[in-house]
Parts: structure tokens; sequence; C-alpha cells
């Protein structure tokens, strides 16, 4: 497939979603990573580039999300309804049943694209001091590493971000800019700053390309949380880097950045926080 003219949204627009949470501590400042089921131990942003026109795209998600809703064997599935009768049914993976998951990651497998992520673990330690015992900050930091390399595109960089409470305020994310901003310069003091980079708050529900951010990000996550592969192995061929960034015990020869080579595996999986 011929690569996207500069003209095209597509050239410019990335699609970001997360998986995991941000949560540290419990009332009282009790420490719950792995002590609390639906507590990560991880939180998982991801960029989505398409190599295609993306109106099309959209309408296809759309087309795939009737199919689900109006397809009788699904009409009785809890998380099917409960999306259809508060915002509509959209993909989201975390909820959507194994056949539905089949159906949307078949469609993945046909587009034009490419995936990245950066995995924080969640590590009390660098939390504390790094982050100042701040959520916000906490996914700032990630995001900024998604960033710093996306700064020399000589062109618009719109980030379509999903929306997520205080994280995804402007301050917020304008801190993580910054942020990348000058971890660009350190790495790349030679080189020009010169993307204008634009933050779009979207949702889930209004924005279908966002579901398949979301899809790629859960794939990550159960590799990081179950020690589950195949999702990933599966999306491997469209995604182009996966980035540790807290696992100091393979930073030696920068193996905490899985690309080429070097994948992802079940022994990726975080057994203590």
């Amino acid at each position: 497939m011929a690569k996207p003219k500069k003209n095209n949204k597509a050239f410019y627009h990335r699609f970001l979603d997360e998986a995991g949470d941000t949560t540290f501590y419990g009332k009282g400042k009790v420490p719950i990573v792995g002590e609390i089921e639906g507590v990560s131990k991880s939180f998982i942003i991801g960029m989505v580039k398409f190599k295609q026109p993306l109106q099309p795209i959209r309408e296809q998600v759309i087309t795939l999300q009737n199919d689900v809703t109006s397809d009788p064997y699904f009409k009785d599935v809890p998380s099917i309804q409960k999306n259809i009768n508060k915002n509509g049914f959209y993909f989201h993976a975390t909820d959507d049943t194994p056949e539905v998951r089949k159906l949307f990651y078949n469609y993945i497998k046909t587009l034009d694209l490419s995936f990245e992520a950066v995995v924080g673990r969640k590590i009390y330690d660098i939390f504390n001091k790094k982050h100042n015992s701040n959520e916000a900050e906490f996914y700032a930091d990630i995001l900024s590493h998604l960033l710093k390399n996306k700064l020399q595109l000589n062109n618009k960089l719109v980030l379509n971000i999903s929306e997520r409470g205080k994280s995804t305020k402007n301050n917020n994310l304008i801190f993580a800019l910054e942020k990348s901003i000058n971890r660009f310069a350190k790495t790349k003091p030679d080189i020009s700053h010169t993307t204008n980079v634009v933050f779009n708050i979207q949702n889930q529900t209004s924005e279908p390309l966002l579901n398949i951010a979301d899809y790629f990000c859960w794939a990550i996550q159960r590799v990081f949380e179950k020690g589950e592969a195949r999702y990933y192995n599966y999306l491997e061929d469209k995604i182009s880097l996966v980035i540790d960034i807290y696992d100091s015990s393979r930073y030696e020869g920068n193996m905490h950045y899985y690309k080429g080579k070097n994948l992802l595996t079940a022994e990726n999986k975080i057994s203590q926080p």
C-alpha cells in the first residue's frame, strides 16, 4: 500500500489509549498494587499510527459495531447490552467476549498501521520520589517517553487522546510535552524541535479509532499482568516498539526496548509491584 501523502490526515494524526490504572494507594495511603483484584501492576500508554485514510476505517469500525449489536448471538451478553443502554456499543477489549475480540482482532490485522507503547511498572520508590506520589505526574512521565522521539517530524502532530480525568487535563498534557522536549534536547542536542504538537481529547464512544488503540494496549497488558502473550503475538507484526521504561534490570544494552528480534514473552509478567 502506498504511503500516505503529507496532506492526508493519517500522516500527522495519532490515536492514544491506555491500559491498567494509575492507582498505587488505597484509603489511608495503604499500598494496594498487587494486593487488590482490579488494581493493575503496570500502566500502559499506546499510540497508533494509521498509514491509510482515516474515515474509511472509522466507517468500517462502526459497521462492525452494528454487526455485533444486531447479531442475535450477542443479544443477551450483559457487557454488550450495558454499553448499548449507556452510551452505545463500542469495542473495549476488557469487557468484550472472546468472540467479539476475535472479530475485532481479525479486522485490525487487515489494516496498514503501526503501534508503539510505553509500559510503566508501578514501583513505589519511583512513584514517591520521581512522581511526587502524584498519579497525574506518573501518567505525564510515561506519555513523555512516548512523545520524545516524535519531535522532529517537521510537521504538525495531532494527538487524539482517550480522556482520563485529571491525567488528560490540558496542563498535565503540556507538562508531559515539556518533559518530552527536555528529554529530546538531552539525547539530540544538535537537532531542533520542529513539531507543532496539538492535543485533542477524545472519547471511545465518539472516536472509533480509539477502539483500535484500546485493543493493542490490552494485548500488551495481558503480557505484563497475566503472562499471556498470544494476543501480542497475533499483532506483533504491527507493533513497532514497546518500552518497559522502569525495568532497570534490562537497561544494559537497551534490552527494555522490545522491537525486532527482542520480543515480549510470558517471562515479562510482573510478579511483584
